[in-house]
C-alpha cells in the first residue's frame, strides 16, 4: 500500500492535529514569548559593544545594533530620542505620538502590521520628504534630526516623492 504525504489536505478533507500536539506546540510558543526579551537582556559585554558602536559610524545602511527591537512602541522610540512623547493618534492602523523639543518638533508613529505602514508610506509619499523608517514604526522630522536619530534607533532613512505622470511640455 502506498503512502501520500500531501503538504495541505485534499479538497473537501481537514487534518485534525492530536491534542497533545496542539499542547506541545503551544508550550513551546509559550516557552519561547517568554524566554524572548531574557535573551535579548542578555548581551555579549563591553567588547561587543565597543565593536558594534566601530562598525556602526562607519556603516551606511540600517543599524541593526540600535537599541529598538522591533516593533517598539512610540514610547520607547520616544525615550530613545531623548522625548516624553504625548500620544495624539490611538487606532487600530497606528498610534502616533509627537515630541516637542527645543530643536524642533516631530512625529513618531508605529504599527500593528507591515500592511499598515506601508499604506502609510505610500500615502507620506503625496507629500514627499524624508523619513527614518523601521520595522512596524516611522519617524518624521527635520533631515538633520533623523541623521541624529538613526545611530540610536536603527532603520533606514528613505526619501519619499510624488510618484506620477510627468508634465506635458506647453505648446508656447
Amino acid at each position: 500500500m502506498e503512502t501520500h504525504v500531501w503538504p495541505h489536505p485534499p479538497r473537501g478533507r481537514t487534518v485534525r492535529i492530536p491534542p497533545t500536539a496542539r499542547l506541545v506546540r503551544g508550550a513551546t510558543l509559550a516557552g519561547s514569548l517568554a524566554l524572548l526579551p531574557l535573551a535579548a537582556a542578555c548581551s555579549g559585554g563591553e567588547d561587543d559593544a565597543s565593536e558594534r558602536s566601530k562598525a556602526t559610524r562607519t556603516a551606511v545602511t540600517a543599524a541593526p545594533e540600535a537599541g529598538v527591537v522591533a516593533p517598539a512602541k512610540v514610547e520607547v522610540i520616544a525615550a530613545l530620542t531623548g522625548c516624553k512623547a504625548r500620544i495624539r493618534v490611538e487606532a487600530e492602523e497606528l498610534r502616533q505620538g509627537v515630541c516637542h523639543t527645543k530643536n524642533a518638533d516631530y512625529l513618531i508613529t508605529t504599527f500593528p502590521r507591515d500592511e499598515f505602514q506601508q499604506v502609510w508610506l505610500d500615502s507620506a509619499a503625496m507629500y514627499g520628504g524624508r523619513y527614518l523608517v523601521g520595522s512596524r514604526w516611522v519617524v518624521s522630522a527635520q533631515p538633520k534630526m533623523l541623521e541624529g536619530f538613526r545611530p540610536r534607533l536603527g532603520g533606514t532613512i528613505r526619501q519619499l516623492g510624488v510618484a506620477g505622470p510627468t508634465p506635458q511640455p506647453s505648446a508656447s
